[in-house]
């Protein structure tokens, strides 16, 4: 079990070496070793403090005062965006959480926007410790807060690397990868199981990849399936229809108490799954632990996180095997970025999870494309329908892929008659 795996590290580690394949070898080999066969390293607490409270945003040469005169909320058919301008006339444009934003919007437009105009953009990371308290925005922690600061962050962060000439991934310590690969998720729960095999099918076909997700239980349903056997059988059923070489995935957004959850997961590891997506009620921290502690198909989790001390009780705890930091739920690229590398302190993956269409799928792949370890592949929603073009990217999923943009910001131009064609908010 990977309990086991990790005593063995940490005691290893604490002992300052020990024996390994009949070998006395030092603590840095047992790191190597342990970061070679994906093994916890523990960290403290106070460690995880440190590395999140260190700046993380790098704009290359001192770029002076960016002062930002505008900041407007601005609604598509299908999409809420904000354009930041400085006052040399440099625009920023994010697209936010749209499914979220129809009812947050106006948090967005009286509560979050306002805060920044006048503000010096190149102070970004300290501006977003001011704003959780400016007029007691902490009192609204959660979605409502952060999903309308998210999307300021990321117009403000487009204004920056045009200024700088940076890329997203640039203005986080580097690009690590350029080509990112990706899987696309099936939001289907109430058809039968030959039925979203068959659609799984058509995903596989339409990016070209191997890879797949698919939801299993109810959602939040205290262990009642959406249709009676549907999970168990979809289970072995994707996996023997789809064959051994694609990947799968599946999610049960939080739909089983502990004993059904390490039956559903032994499951899955009969079948051989790359990993279960938050198997309890997602606030149940101690409960999921359990589940991955019991399990040797790792257990991912973090997406309706927002709560930065939680994500390091996670961490220190081995709370998951695989974190996910959403990046419109979390608040952006500087928070999830910082739990990124908490992650890899400890030698766990961090691979963000993806609401909403819009942009997300551009800044899943920027956010890949600079840490350590995002996992295997990342989620695709399909193209957006915002209007762009990229002199870096083909901005499409090829062949199970997709080029992260290298351009200055978010690496992409928006139709202009697009932008002219949305109404300004507020």
């Amino acid at each position: 079990m990977r309990s086991e795996r990790r005593q063995f590290l940490t005691s290893a580690l604490a002992a300052g070496g020990t024996l390994w394949g009949g070998r006395r070898i030092a603590a840095d080999e047992i790191v190597a070793k342990a970061e070679s066969e994906k093994l916890f390293r523990s960290v403290s607490t106070e460690n995880l403090k440190a590395i999140a409270a260190a700046p993380v945003l790098d704009l290359g040469r001192d770029p002076g005062e960016i002062k930002i005169r505008s900041v407007e909320v601005l609604k598509s058919p299908r999409d809420y965006l904000v354009r930041v301008r400085a006052t040399d006339g440099t625009e920023g444009i994010a697209a936010g959480s749209g499914n979220r934003l129809d009812d947050l919007y106006p948090f967005l437009v009286n509560r979050v926007a306002p805060f920044f105009v006048g503000k010096d953009a190149a102070a970004l990371e300290s501006l977003l410790v001011e704003l959780y308290r400016h007029g007691s925005n902490y009192k609204y922690q959660g979605l409502a807060l952060w999903c309308s600061v998210a999307v300021v962050e990321m117009a403000i962060l487009d204004l920056l690397g045009k200024v700088s000439g940076r890329s997203f991934g640039q203005l986080f310590g580097g690009i690590v990868r350029t080509e990112v690969p990706v899987y696309r998720a099936s939001g289907n729960r109430g058809n039968r199981a030959e039925e979203e095999v068959d659609y799984l099918a058509s995903l596989l076909d339409e990016t070209g990849g191997d890879a797949v997700k698919f939801r299993l239980g109810g959602r939040m349903s205290q262990n009642v399936d959406s249709l009676p056997g549907r999970s168990e059988a979809l289970i072995r059923l994707a996996r023997e229809r789809l064959g051994d070489r694609v990947t799968l995935y599946a999610d049960a957004n939080s739909s089983y108490d502990v004993p059904n959850s390490i039956r559903v997961g032994r499951l899955m590891e009969d079948y051989e799954y790359e990993f279960f997506e938050e198997p309890c009620p997602f606030d149940h921290l101690w409960e999921t632990k359990e589940v991955a502690d019991a399990l040797d198909i790792p257990v991912a989790g973090g997406e309706q996180e927002f709560s930065e001390r939680r994500f390091i009780w996670t961490i220190a705890n081995h709370g998951v095997d695989v974190v996910q930091p959403d990046l419109h739920y979390y608040g952006g690229f500087i928070r999830s970025i910082k739990v990124a590398r908490m992650a890899e302190a400890a030698n766990l993956p961090c691979t963000p999870h993806m609401s909403g269409a819009g942009l997300g799928y551009l800044y899943v792949v920027h956010f890949a494309s600079c840490v350590k370890d995002p996992g295997a592949h990342q989620e695709y929603k399909g193209r957006s329908a915002i209007p762009m073009t990229s002199s870096t990217s083909s901005l499409v999923c090829e062949e199970g892929k997709i080029t992260v943009p290298t351009g200055p910001g978010l690496g992409v131009e928006i139709d202009s008659d697009f932008l002219k064609g949305c109404e300004v908010i507020g």
